[in-house]
């Protein structure tokens, strides 16, 4: 599939597990308390600040040929950290031609109706909604006693349709805004060490539950940045995030990685693949690595011992990337 070289990205953290507005950035980072200060600020309190919770939200604007192109990756997982987040930023989420939500859990799609209704009042238009048809059951985490932590459902079909968004239901490749984002297909699996997500379970159609590891449902969004590469987006790495470049690998083969921003999934029951990811992510050699969400300060050590400092620039709310 066609994916057009940009001339810029910006990325924009509006929702994520941490604030840290103080540490040094690379040069093409900008912290919340700088980007806050450039905008005007002028009295520093807790009010004008972002709040951190566990979930992930991306505003991405790509700039080609003097236009904007705009996306939602991910929502976060409840209305007063994305709205709280998206009014101190000055997010302008009137821009938004399209809301991505990466799979079906809670902590990436719970605030989707505030993120949709807030777009649709700034533009006036309908907004479509891209996701996978398997993300809507029911999803639990089994623990090792037996008993199930049951998650908050997706939003259905229906009830985003009622909140006036254009759902996009279907698991195909796709090029999004004219070719200038890509939303892959569900991510084959090819390594021996990423393991999915241990002891999740789902329901059945007829209420039973079964097995549901490997987290199918997710994909992964890229942008070709001109003389750059491409920046690609992955909300949690359920699917191991070498199998996620990989994937990326294979659909762009002349296009080399140059960032990587999202969610790894190293932490937990996964820490022990850290070294094995860690290792392998050296063959692709990215040039920026946001790991964000739920990586894992273990994870985020270790990458930044291979990779340095000048490569690795963690997320944090209120970051601003710019590629």
């Amino acid at each position: 599939m066609t994916l057009l070289p940009v001339d810029g990205l910006e990325v924009r953290v509006l929702v994520d597990n941490v604030t840290d507005g103080l540490s040094s950035t690379p040069a093409h980072v900008e912290s919340e308390f700088s980007y806050a200060v450039r905008r005007g600020l002028l009295r520093v309190s807790g009010r004008s600040l972002c709040c951190a919770v566990h979930g992930l939200s991306l505003l991405l604007t790509a700039r080609r040929g003097g236009r904007e192109r705009t996306v939602l990756f991910d929502t976060g997982p409840e209305e007063y950290a994305f709205e709280r987040n998206a009014t101190r930023l000055g997010a302008p989420l009137g821009s938004v031609e399209g809301i991505v939500l990466s799979h079906g859990h809670w902590d990436h799609c719970g605030a989707v109706f505030t993120a949709l209704n807030l777009a649709r009042q700034a533009s006036g238009r309908t907004v479509p909604v891209y996701m996978h048809p398997q993300m809507f059951r029911t999803r639990a985490l089994q623990l090792p006693g037996g008993a199930l932590e049951v998650f908050d459902d997706v939003p259905s079909v229906q009830d985003l349709q009622a909140n006036g968004a254009e759902v996009v239901s279907t698991g195909e490749p796709q090029t999004l805004l004219n070719g200038v984002f890509h939303l892959s297909a569900e991510i084959p699996r090819v390594t021996e060490f990423e393991p999915g997500m241990p002891g999740q379970v789902r329901r059945t159609t007829d209420g039973h539950w079964e097995p549901d590891e490997l987290v199918l449902d997710e994909r992964w969004l890229a942008v070709h940045v001109a003389d750059k590469g491409l920046v690609v987006f992955s909300g949690c790495s359920h699917a191991g995030i070498i199998n996620v470049l990989e994937h990326c690998r294979a659909s762009f083969p002349h296009v080399p990685v140059h960032a990587v921003v999202g969610g790894l999934h190293l932490s937990g029951p996964n820490e022990q693949h850290i070294d094995q990811t860690v290792q392998a992510m050296r063959g692709y050699a990215p040039q920026s690595i946001a790991a964000a969400h739920c990586t894992g300060w273990r994870a985020v050590r270790a990458l930044a011992e291979a990779f340095g400092d000048d490569v690795v620039a963690p997320s944090a709310v209120g970051k601003r990337y710019s590629y």
